[in-house]
Parts: structure tokens; C-alpha cells; sequence
């Protein structure tokens, strides 16, 4: 019950921005309450982004700062899980902000891939990955949806809860 109400919140605070007619995906994400965190910085030989043409590709975000650990099914809720994708994604918003300048330059997401860190016999992993999913709607509109895959996985780095990572198309 409480996820559905997360659900309904969120989706009503990005059809509220629209309606207060703010214009940028950042008032938009304003508007709807959210804040984007300082940026993350690889925790290993890599790098948080790449930019090919017009094409935006990010690596695998868990949140930034502390992220919630455990395994939804055994330790943690939908609600929980739903929670971390949205702290997911608003710390990738910030990686793409500090890539391009503004998130105005965001044409559209093309791939989404959320993994979510799952008992075996968990199955909810589309509603945990939605979370993220309904933050980048905020921010976006339709242009946020892209094509998305949501899995279980056995393990995640540092136990983390959720990481997800996505190609965005640029302006």
C-alpha cells in the first residue's frame, strides 16, 4: 500500500510541475520536491560517463553518498527498494548535469538497465526499478521513458541495493 502511494505521489508531483509550467527539468525536479546531490565518483578504474556524438552513456550508479544496502525480499521493501532507484536516479541526473552543462541537453533516454540486488524468489524487481523510472519522467516527460530492463541479481557491489545504468540521447 505504501508503494502505490509513493507511486501516486511522485506521479503527481511531475503532472504538478508541468502544471506550475516549469520549464526546465531542474525547476521541474524542484517543483516536485526533489534536489540533486553532488555527483559520484568512480570507486574504481573507470569513469561515471562517456560521450559518444550525441549519445550519453553512464555507467552503473548505485546513490550517491550512503546507499541502502541489503536484498529486497529478505531485507528489504518494494517501498525501500522504490526509494533507492529514486536516490539513483536523481544522482544520476547529477552525473549528467556535471557532463553536459544542463539536463535541457537531455534530447531523450534510449536504455534504462536497473539491477536489483533480489532473493531468489523475488519478483517485483519493475516496481523497485520505477523509481527511477518516475524521476526521470519528472524531469523529462515522456522523453524520460526509454527501453528498460529490470533484473534480479545474487549480489550487487557493497551489497547495494539497486544499480542501474542508462544511455541517454543528447540535443
Amino acid at each position: 500500500m505504501k508503494y502505490i502511494l509513493a507511486v501516486i505521489i511522485s506521479l503527481a508531483a511531475a503532472v504538478s510541475a508541468q502544471a506550475q509550467g516549469a520549464e526546465t527539468p531542474e525547476q521541474r525536479l524542484a517543483a516536485a520536491g526533489h534536489t540533486l546531490p553532488s555527483p559520484a565518483t568512480p570507486v574504481a578504474n573507470y569513469v561515471t560517463w562517456r560521450k559518444a556524438g550525441n549519445i550519453l552513456y553512464l555507467s552503473g550508479h548505485g546513490e550517491c553518498g550512503d546507499a541502502l544496502t541489503g536484498k529486497l525480499g529478505a531485507d528489504l521493501t518494494v517501498e525501500q527498494g522504490y526509494q533507492s532507484a529514486q536516490r539513483v536516479g536523481l544522482c544520476m541526473l547529477a552525473t549528467i548535469k556535471g557532463a553536459v552543462g544542463d539536463l535541457s541537453q537531455v534530447k531523450q533516454v534510449l536504455q534504462i538497465m536497473g539491477m536489483v540486488n533480489a532473493s531468489p524468489d523475488f519478483t517485483r524487481q519493475p516496481q523497485v526499478i520505477n523509481g527511477f523510472s518516475d524521476v526521470f519522467v519528472v524531469a523529462f516527460g515522456d522523453n524520460g521513458k526509454g527501453a528498460r530492463a529490470a533484473v534480479g541479481m545474487g549480489s550487487l557491489p557493497s551489497d547495494i541495493a539497486v544499480e542501474i545504468s542508462a544511455v541517454v540521447e543528447l540535443n
